[in-house]
């Protein structure tokens, strides 16, 4: 066999199940080869950086690396977006790109260019195969790199005349290893801190959202009380509805969330990733005390200094702790200014949930929409825009992977091309993207994508014709804003076109019956709401407010 029918076989021992691109010259042979697997799927796309976004969304949805493929050159520099920002959310992904003969790599050549120096900032590892029989060895170290914690992309890159060089490997067989887990004594120190506090919190990072991990946190909660406030990625690990839920932590400006970190006389964050919501904005002062428990060790910063460290597997960190809890017990806490958090921010989230305006939606209606037609287990996907910071405080989930909101590279046009991706993992469930009308039309291609895969999903456009979020920022900055504004398409006649189905809704009162309808549509259907950003200025008039104790 050549190394591109290698590289497949190798791809199949990993159980890798998807790969999505757009082919070229260069990795011909590779995709003859993949042709051939019965056991990967190839999903032509209509750009790369939807490719990436897609692969993205498979690893975060189930802990397991997905492939995105481009040739080389400008197919490697579409990549890069989607690909940076599944590294610094920390979802695992392969990236699979074709290179130009290793016979003019060393000298100017059409289209060449160093792609694996390119990938270096945006992976976790980036190497091109330059012998065949290295195949088995690359392909094992990069899908163990790519899932092993923090979880992560890996760049693999194949030259033309590799791919159809002869090979003699075999595949090597996955072996799973346990991770490490804390030392006894450093947990009873933790146990300690937890037996001393009065007004414990826990901040929830995104590796939290990991089902063992999410299992052990709500055991702890349940026996503690203590609340549980969500980084964006890690909404889920605790049910909204759950008494010692205090919602969503993440937005730049102060709000009634951060009132229960300035009380706490203790602060457990787990899982808490720093690329999210950094420590400077709820530890000014840099002295909240801090307990840490994480896959790795805290990253260093003056105002993120753990008193102690608990570095491991983060489900059997939790479970270690609540055998000692189960077995020792722990004091009664005062929780009272945590519940009046929750009471106060609950009647914030209901506070337009009957709202009957006409021509216009406000941002907390259509949420609470939103929050109505999908059921505990489906999926809503945010882009990125001020729609963000609204789903971010306003939208709460009851699983973790509910909601998936990119947060750490924060890049436009992820929402449609993760929402076709998240429809091919759970194809029983009601997938839902939120975008505003310039992020959607970031990657608008892929309505093509969609119809033609038969994805049953809806893509919900908030219209402000403009940059809403950056208009937002500078008017809160600057008291106005720059030339943001810009032209939007007839949306029912684009739905149209790609084979959607189409929905513009004006008045509040339709929307949710318009939603309804929408996800029991057969195929992919475009809904459309012109959203009142009036209500920007007023979130953060109210925000700026929040100055006082709870």
């Amino acid at each position: 066999m050549n190394a591109s029918d290698l590289f497949v076989r190798c791809l199949e021992e990993e159980g890798i199940e998807y790969i999505f691109g757009v082919p070229g010259e260069e990795n011909a042979d590779f995709m003859m080869a993949l042709e051939k697997s019965k056991k990967i799927r190839f999903v032509l796309t209509r750009h790369e950086q939807g490719a990436a976004f897609m692969a993205e969304i498979y690893g975060r949805l189930t802990g397991n690396p997905a492939g995105a493929l481009g040739t080389l050159g400008p197919g490697a520099t579409n990549l890069i977006t989607g690909v940076a920002d599944s590294n610094m959310d920390r979802a695992p992904m392969l990236v699979l790109t074709g290179q130009g003969s290793t016979d003019r790599l060393h000298k100017e050549s059409h289209q060449i260019m160093d792609v694996v120096a390119m990938f270096r900032p945006v992976t976790k590892w980036a190497t091109t195969i330059l012998n065949p029989d290295t195949i088995p060895e690359i392909v094992r170290k990069a899908v163990r790199l790519a899932r092993t914690e923090k979880p992560g992309a890996v760049h693999i890159e194949l030259p033309e005349d590799i791919a159809a060089a002869e090979a003699s490997g075999t595949p090597m067989a996955p072996k799973r290893f346990r991770r490490s887990v804390p030392d006894d004594k450093i947990v009873d120190q933790a146990f300690e801190m937890l037996k001393k506090a009065k007004r414990p919190v826990i901040i929830a990072g995104n590796g939290c959202i990991r089902r063992r991990a999410s299992k052990q946190l709500r055991l702890l909660c349940e026996k503690t009380g203590i609340g549980v406030i969500s980084t964006f990625m890690a909404k889920g690990s605790v049910d909204m509805n759950a008494d010692y839920c205090l919602y969503t932590v993440g937005l730049g400006s102060k709000d009634r969330v951060s009132l229960a970190i300035d009380d706490a006389d203790l602060v457990v964050a787990l899982g808490f990733d720093m690329v999210e919501y950094h420590p400077q904005l709820w530890n000014a002062n840099k002295d909240n005390r801090i307990l840490h428990a994480d896959f790795l060790p805290a990253e260093i910063d003056e105002h993120y200094h753990p008193d102690t460290e608990l570095v491991g597997d983060l489900a059997h960190t939790l479970w270690m702790l609540n055998e000692r809890i189960e077995k020792r017990g722990l004091p009664d806490y005062d929780l009272e200014n945590q519940r009046r958090v929750r009471e106060s921010m609950a009647a914030d989230f209901a506070e337009h949930k009957d709202d009957e305006t006409v021509g216009s939606i406000r941002p907390q209606k259509a949420l609470w929409d939103a929050r109505e037609v999908m059921g505990p287990d489906d999926i809503l996907l945010s882009d990125v825009g001020a729609h963000k910071m609204w789903i971010a405080r306003h939208y709460q989930c009851h699983e973790p992977n509910t909601c998936l909101i990119p947060n750490g590279f924060c890049s436009m046009g992820f929402a449609l091309p993760g929402a076709i991706a998240a429809s091919l993992v759970h194809p029983e469930r009601r997938i839902m993207a939120v975008c505003g009308d310039a992020g959607f039309l970031m990657n608008v291609q892929e309505m093509e994508t969609a119809a033609r895969l038969g994805s049953k999903i809806v893509v919900l456009v908030w219209e402000d014709n403009e940059y809403g979020l950056i208009a937002w920022k500078q008017e809160s900055h600057f008291g106005r804003h720059t030339d943001l504004a810009f032209g939007n398409p007839d949306w029912n006649k684009l739905a149209d076109s790609f084979g959607w189905r189409g929905h513009y809704v004006e008045n509040a009162i339709d929307l949710a019956p318009t939603l309804d309808a929408a996800l029991n549509e057969d195929g992919p259907s475009l809904v459309v709401i012109p959203i009142d950003y009036r209500e920007n200025a007023l979130l953060t008039k109210k925000l700026g407010e929040i100055t006082c104790t709870i």
